[in-house]
């Protein structure tokens, strides 16, 4: 048996490492190939075909990645990517070194040449004079060239700058790159996962989706799902891939894992680097894989660290202002679901609610599924714990929220924990004196100015916990006056902790939290926010205590025997008057206890229902267990849910942060109005893959229908080719173009 040397002194021998399981040893003698420690390939001096095959069959039994085999035989990825091509086509004889020189006599003959200039001398373009000929664009230019020793009339000036202008051809969507070995080594558990390889492609679909990936590092999903989850089990698709497909597919309008079926795999696989896209059940699968580890709110607490550590102008102060709402999915399947009101559909609905927080911006920081008819209040109370993990230090913050998180004891108790209070005063409230109203205004961050009327004052507000002592949480308020509904003026009054911000500036800050309305209409809209990825779900909790609807009926009866008890006692009261009064030139009158009576009877029988019905409420007791008041109620899976909102949350702050690009790094006239239509057409736009720099993955979009709209994004591409992204999983740098619109 030939001695064999094993992997771990390799390296003191020169060899060099092709992932975790190959090394390649080169010497004056020849070349060999290791595996696991085993001899695998050997090729003498001169050999070129075996080392080729070596190579090859590295990568198409998953043995090292394409990266990595490049790199160890001095290749790049597109000349490997051939040896492939040939050895899949013609075998070891296509791996031959093939002897360089021409195959056949040339056809730029002198009549050829002289064609070829004069169809030039017409003003067409370069691709078009060798199409017209009959030859390559490099003929052309040889007959060009070949004017100056010949003698025949050189071409114009403009058109020799129009040729050295002309950029090398691209194959128009040609095969992607074979990966049958990668797969077949995938369905052997031999592959972690596909790297992504790109092939020179012009006119692809879904090109613009590459001006995505700057914003998307912005995001951290990928690198908090790594930190969080590892990666998915062994297999062709990774974490990254799964990842980087769902975000690119609700950029493109597809949120939804079903929504894979209105791409071509092929097409959308192009910008992730691979020969297909994963389809639905491939997703499906994957993401049930994640689902597994149960660390999607892991997951979120993470992206929300990254988010509000955000560095860059207007990014540092992202934590300063959070907005926490309370939204309700709603739930047309066949489980049985708890019902909640839901204030958009002015009904209540089978559905889950979420409680949502976004930034001062309005962009999501993170989501958690409440609790069963939890309240605001309640889960505010419960999210502090978090807020502050995520904001990472001590400095106070101030939360905005609306009515439904009204409680004074839940103030006092954020204001003791390093966290401020913004939200509406929720109740019947005394009116500001006319005389304490003055003009404050705000300038924001866009240099746009705001002026309001208002009254800065303190309030105390009672606590639920300390009636009997009667204790007071003191406020501060801010009043102003609107228009009323059906005519006149009414007061509103914003609630704060915060004491140092100023009226304007808090007035503001009170209206921004519409920003989070906004997010929760556009997600909707263009990102399947209320879509139902997984219709699993468990058996709630048959022990927790749940509001009994009985009691609430019982109180409505307590209310209409009071008011029905103080009906008949007004009437009593009439009646008795004119019992007592007598009519004019009349003597005295007596009153009997039969006529009192009888007017009384009305009252005491209000009376006595008054009563039962205050009885009979009093013994139906407040809560029941959710097991005897509604048996058999479902709730649905979240796992799977948070993850798809982590992926969409990265995707709406990706689109969010290409908008904002628009906005402020283009000279777009109306880019106010349409960035954001802008940057969803951007991501749809078609354009040339080009890979013929090395280190570089050029993107050069076709250009869009109007000169201005072409020349904003000739602006964006510059600025996120300054980023210097590179694509995820590779060491390609990111570099944008855009063609002249014609």
């Amino acid at each position: 048996m030939t001695s064999q040397t094993v992997l771990p002194v390799l390296p003191d021998l020169g060899a060099v490492l092709l992932g975790e399981r190959a090394a390649l040893l080169e010497d004056a003698t020849g070349g060999k190939v290791f595996i696991n420690g085993q001899l695998a390939y050997v090729w003498g001096p001169g050999q070129d075909g075996l080392r080729r095959l070596a190579a090859s069959q590295l990568v198409d039994t998953g043995a090292a990645q394409v990266n990595e085999v490049a790199a160890g035989f001095g290749v790049n990825t597109e000349s490997l990517r051939r040896w492939r091509k040939a050895l899949e086509g013609a075998g070891l004889m296509g791996l031959a070194p093939v002897k360089k020189g021409p195959k056949r006599p040339s056809l730029l003959t002198e009549a050829k040449a002289a064609e070829i200039r004069a169809v030039r001398a017409g003003g067409v373009s370069l691709r078009a004079t060798a199409e017209a000929t009959g030859v390559s664009t490099d003929t052309v230019r040889r007959a060009l060239a070949m004017a100056a020793t010949t003698g025949a009339p050189p071409v114009p000036s403009h058109h020799d700058a129009a040729a050295r202008r002309e950029p090398a051809e691209l194959p128009v969507l040609p095969v992607p790159a074979a990966r049958g070995g990668e797969r077949a080594a995938a369905r052997a558990g031999l592959l972690a996962c596909a790297a992504p390889v790109f092939a020179p492609a012009a006119h692809i679909r879904h090109a613009g989706l590459f001006l995505a990936f700057p914003a998307l590092e912005t995001t951290g999903l990928l690198g908090c799902a790594k930190a969080t989850y590892g990666s998915l089990p062994d297999g062709f698709y990774g974490l990254d891939t799964i990842l980087v497909d769902a975000v690119l597919r609700a950029l493109a309008g597809e949120a939804r894992a079903e929504g894979a079926t209105r791409f071509d795999p092929v097409e959308l696989g192009r910008v992730l680097g691979l020969d297909r896209a994963p389809e639905v059940k491939t997703i499906r699968r994957k993401i049930s894989q994640l689902a597994q580890a149960a660390k999607a709110q892991d997951l979120m607490a993470s992206l929300a660290k990254h988010h509000l550590d955000a560095t860059g102008p207007g990014g540092e102060d992202l934590a300063a202002v959070l907005y926490v709402d309370g939204h309700v999915r709603a739930y047309q399947g066949g489980r049985k679901i708890g019902k909640i009101y839901s204030t958009r559909l002015k009904f209540p609905v089978p559905a889950t609610e979420e409680t949502w927080v976004t930034d001062t911006h309005g962009s999501p920081v993170f989501v958690v599924m409440a609790e069963p008819a939890a309240s605001l209040a309640s889960e505010l109370r419960r999210l502090l714990p978090e807020l502050r993990a995520a904001v990472g230090d001590g400095r106070r913050v101030l939360v905005g929220f609306d009515r439904g998180g009204w409680s004074p004891d839940l103030f006092k108790h954020m204001a003791e924990r390093g966290f401020d209070v913004l939200t509406w005063r929720k109740g019947a409230s005394k009116d500001i004196k006319v005389d304490l109203f003055k003009e404050v205004s705000h300038t924001d961050g866009h240099g746009e100015e705001r002026k309001w009327s208002v009254a800065d004052t303190v309030v105390d507000l009672p606590l639920a916990a300390t009636k009997t002592t009667g204790e007071v949480f003191p406020i501060r308020q801010l009043s102003r006056i609107v228009a009323a509904t059906g005519g006149g003026t009414r007061q509103i009054h914003i609630l704060t902790t915060e004491t140092d911000m100023s009226a304007g500036e808090v007035v503001y800050r009170m209206g921004s939290r519409w920003r989070q309305e906004n997010q929760f209409r556009y997600a909707r809209m263009h990102f399947d926010l209320d879509s139902h990825d997984s219709y699993a779900s468990t058996g709630d909790d048959v022990d927790r205590m749940v509001k009994n609807p009985a009691k609430a009926k019982a109180y409505q009866l307590v209310v209409a025997a009071r008011a029905r008890h103080a009906e008949a006692a007004a009437v009593a009261d009439a009646n008795l008057l004119a019992l007592k009064t007598p009519d004019e030139g009349a003597g005295e009158i007596m009153v009997t206890s039969a006529m009192h009576n009888h007017v009384m009877a009305p009252v005491w029988d209000a009376e006595n229902v008054l009563v039962a019905a205050e009885k009979n409420h009093k013994k139906i007791p407040a809560k029941l267990r959710l097991g005897e008041l509604n048996p058999g109620q479902q709730v649905l899976d979240t796992e799977v849910k948070l993850i798809h909102h982590g992926i969409r949350m990265a995707a709406y702050n990706t689109a969010m942060t290409i908008a904002r690009e628009i906005r402020t790094n283009t000279g777009y006239r109306r880019a106010g109005q349409e960035a954001h239509a802008l940057a969803r057409q951007a991501f749809n736009q078609t354009g040339d893959i080009d890979t013929s720099q090395p280190g570089h993955l050029t993107i050069t979009l076709d250009p869009l229908p109007t000169p201005a709209k072409t020349a904003a994004i000739k602006e964006l591409c510059d600025h996120l080719t300054a980023t210097k992204t590179r694509y995820p999983g590779t060491n390609l740098t990111l570099r944008y173009k855009i063609k002249n619109h014609a």
